[in-house]
């Protein structure tokens, strides 16, 4: 079993294309276990797919993307769809970081942190996540601080996912602290 390939396929699934697939996905995002393996069986590189292979490939992650409870499975961030993701607010700790491409830092001096194609804007509770999250975009990215607290204290909700990941609702440049580390 390529779990790379069937974590990929969950991701498109789960938190970008449900419709694609058939799946519909509830406020809060699960869907159906067995109804999304029955999806995953119709094709024929999954068609041998069991709710082991799920568990399995969850197991053998290096970083949780998915939640299993009560027969049902959705993805914990990330999402792209139209309708929005109910999430619960918690108060963030004082700082959170976002790590960016060097060449977006002027676009957010102007407008903060917006969550572009997804539904929050994304930050981590430490640089070294950050600069992982960076990376993806551009090889030496800038770590931008976020007055997370403050914002909070603002009117602005925050959301704590798992793996030190923070969601939040945009975020206006006078909470943000450029930059802090190239």
């Amino acid at each position: 079993m390529n779990y790379t390939r069937l974590s990929k396929t969950i991701s498109k699934i789960l938190r970008h294309r449900p419709d694609q697939f058939g799946i519909t996905l509830d406020p809060e995002g699960w869907t159906s276990l067995e109804g999304l393996i029955s999806r995953l069986q119709r094709q024929e590189k999954w068609k041998n797919l069991t709710e082991k292979d799920i568990l399995d490939m969850m197991a053998a992650a290096d970083k949780q993307r998915y939640e299993v409870k009560d027969g049902k499975i959705r993805a914990f961030y990330g999402h792209s769809i139209a309708k929005k993701i109910t999430k619960t607010t918690n108060e963030p700790p004082e700082i959170l970081y976002h790590g960016t491409p060097r060449a977006t830092v002027p676009l957010i001096e102007d407008s903060g942190l917006l969550p572009m194609n997804r539904q929050y804007v994304h930050l981590s509770a430490d640089i070294e996540t950050a600069m992982i999250v960076g990376k993806r975009r551009d090889f030496r990215p800038t770590i931008l601080e976020v007055k997370a607290l403050e914002a909070y204290r603002s009117g602005i909700d925050f959301y704590l996912e798992n793996n030190g990941i923070w969601l939040a609702e945009p975020i206006p440049p006078q909470f943000i602290v450029f930059p802090i580390a190239e």
